[in-house]
């Protein structure tokens, strides 16, 4: 058991085992999103595709080898000469860290790169991405000018994919209603402990009584 106050820590081969199950999963994912954009586009909408068409097809690729790439480094593993696991890499599934926005990447493009077939204006959302700026060279994205559109696409990604209600609402509730509310009664916590106070006073009294 983990001590008290800690949170546990995993094992080298624990983080090895689940890293490479990640990358099989967005390997899949990207696979699966390029075979549906490209089976659509030359056999069904071959006759309205256009440059834009093939254009938002390479665009879609780059950011995933940069993103993909990325994180097979932080993933990467070393072996000793008698093929013990020494390092297990970086653990791909820390919350809060590098590789879960490079994630988040890659399912919002694989996202709309599916629903780009239906119209081509969904890639507009792409700019909406949420990335820190050292991620920008990394996974050839861009920094999102407003707030509210980031968690916005955050909450997106978390709906479509059915994977994490939870912490979509956790997501809704941080940056938008909490911020909110927050806001709105700054000075609703010391009126209640007033009021506490009050109702105590009141319930003494009337045992004295």
């Amino acid at each position: 058991m983990a001590p008290k106050g800690k949170v546990g820590t995993k094992g080298k081969k624990q983080i090895y085992e689940e890293n490479e199950a990640t990358l099989k999963f967005y390997t899949r994912v990207i696979l699966g999103a390029n075979a549906i954009y490209t089976a659509l586009n030359l056999l069904v909408f071959y006759s309205s595709s256009t440059f834009w068409t093939w254009f938002a097809l390479v665009f879609a690729l780059a950011v995933y080898v940069g993103s993909y790439r990325s994180m097979t480094a932080m993933a990467h593993a070393v072996f000793g000469e008698d093929g013990s696991l020494l390092d297990g890499g970086i653990d791909l599934n820390m919350e809060q860290g590098m590789a879960e926005h490079l994630k988040d990447v890659i399912l919002l493009t694989a996202i709309l790169q599916v629903l780009s077939t239906i119209s081509s204006y969904f890639w507009y959302l792409w700019l909406l991405v949420r990335v820190y700026p050292k991620l920008v060279v990394r996974s050839l994205s861009l920094v999102v000018y407003f707030p509210f559109f980031m968690a916005l696409i955050d909450l997106l990604i978390n709906l479509c994919l059915c994977q994490a209600p939870a912490r979509a609402m956790f997501l809704l509730w941080v940056n938008f209603l909490g911020p909110w509310f927050s806001a709105e009664t700054p000075g609703a916590a010391p009126e209640e402990v007033n009021e506490k106070k009050q109702r105590r006073q009141e319930r003494r009294q009337m045992k004295r009584f």
